[in-house]
């Protein structure tokens, strides 16, 4: 267990510091070091709720489970609320006050609906079987998350919730047979919803035809193709990118790894990739090691959440995906984004602190062990 707490540390310390210098060079040329010293300020506070959480008895969440849903899904409503919510781009994702931006629901909510999924799993482990417990009530309170983000509108981060609370639900123990419908239900309407929207099915067909849409629609990923292959192995050189001058929107944020594959290469973007690929299996063992059910699932929803997150955001910046808006974890700019993850890293070192020794692992009864997952 020491091992994977160190590794992850030092993972999640290094992406923290390639985020700070990489956020420097991608905005130096247009706002100097402000955006540097903002993510400073947000690493800062995000440490300080990383250290509070890893010292915390993770187990105490289950008293707080349901007020911080409640909480939750109120903030999610606050962002459509008048001089509160903030709408930018036809969107509304932002609490604030004028035109300043100070926090976005969705990233508590996340946190908030993976601890109560985690209290549920663990509450009801022997009924999740069934498909009113399994699937029928956890929709209950899934529904109105994902419903609200939605409508924000943003489809990237409801197909990630979403993803996420499936993942955790089919670890808690629902079968097979009552997930699937559900499943296809939500693709379907996603797809009417995507049609049925101009600008989302345009980024739909560029992605589909990136060449035909270079000059419009597909011009942000166009771009971030042309940054990744402009690197070549080793790089521009730190500050030599070019395509951050105005060629990528949102070279700070969502397209942050193009221009590191930019100034860095695809050595140190295949290190990125690494590196996340190094936290999801030391969340994974942490989870499989916790002392209880609902340290198994809180620490699968949270490295589910990290590395899903991840993977969507390369996926999307490789043109491997179409473009839906999700930061890369500990890189991209945004404070509210690294709260949440930082605040997730805290969880899985408090899961961690407080699992079993092997020794006492082997030692349990079975009675007493953490029941076996079958989801058949």
């Amino acid at each position: 267990m020491k091992v994977a707490v160190t590794v992850l540390t030092f993972c999640v310390a290094a992406l923290l510091a390639l985020g700070m210098v990489m956020l420097y060079s991608s905005s130096m040329t247009q706002v100097g070091a402000r955006y540097l010293v903002m993510q400073l300020v947000w690493c800062v506070i995000g440490l300080v709720l990383c250290v509070a959480a890893a010292a915390v008895d993770y187990r105490v969440l289950k008293k707080f489970a349901w007020p911080l849903f409640i909480l939750g899904v109120i903030l999610l409503v606050l962002v459509f609320a008048p001089r509160i919510g903030i709408r930018r781009n036809g969107a509304s994702r932002w609490l604030g006050h004028g035109h300043t931006s100070l926090f976005q629901p969705s990233e508590f909510a996340k946190l908030a609906l993976i601890i109560a999924l985690a209290w549920y799993g663990e509450h009801f482990q022997r009924q999740m079987g069934t498909f009113k417990r399994g699937i029928l009530i956890p929709g209950l309170f899934i529904a109105p998350v994902l419903g609200l983000i939605f409508i924000e509108p943003d489809r990237g981060t409801t197909i990630l919730v979403a993803a996420v609370s499936g993942a955790l639900l089919l670890v808690a123990g629902v079968r097979w047979r009552y997930f699937f419908p559900p499943i296809l239900l939500g693709i379907a309407g996603l797809g009417l919803s995507i049609w049925r929207d101009p600008m989302r099915r345009g980024r739909i067909f560029s992605w589909l035809n990136l060449e035909e849409n270079k000059s419009g629609v597909g011009y942000q990923a166009y771009h971030a193709m042309l940054a990744l292959g402009s690197g070549s192995w080793t790089g521009l050189g730190l500050g030599n990118g070019r395509e951050k001058l105005g060629f990528v929107p949102e070279h700070h944020t969502d397209f942050i790894l193009s221009i590191i594959g930019e100034e860095l290469g695809l050595i140190a973007t295949l290190l990125v990739v690494v590196a996340f690929v190094v936290i999801v299996i030391c969340g994974i063992y942490i989870a499989l090691n916790s002392r209880d059910t609902f340290g198994l699932l809180l620490g699968t929803g949270l490295t589910t959440l990290i590395g899903l997150q991840a993977a969507i955001n390369i996926g999307v910046v490789t043109s491997a995906l179409p473009n839906k808006g999700l930061p890369l974890p500990f890189i991209s700019y945004g404070g509210s984004n690294l709260l949440a993850m930082l605040t997730c890293v805290g969880l899985l070192l408090s899961v961690a602190r407080q699992a079993r020794a092997p020794e006492a692992i082997a030692s349990v009864s079975k009675d007493d062990e953490i029941p076996s997952l079958k989801t058949a």
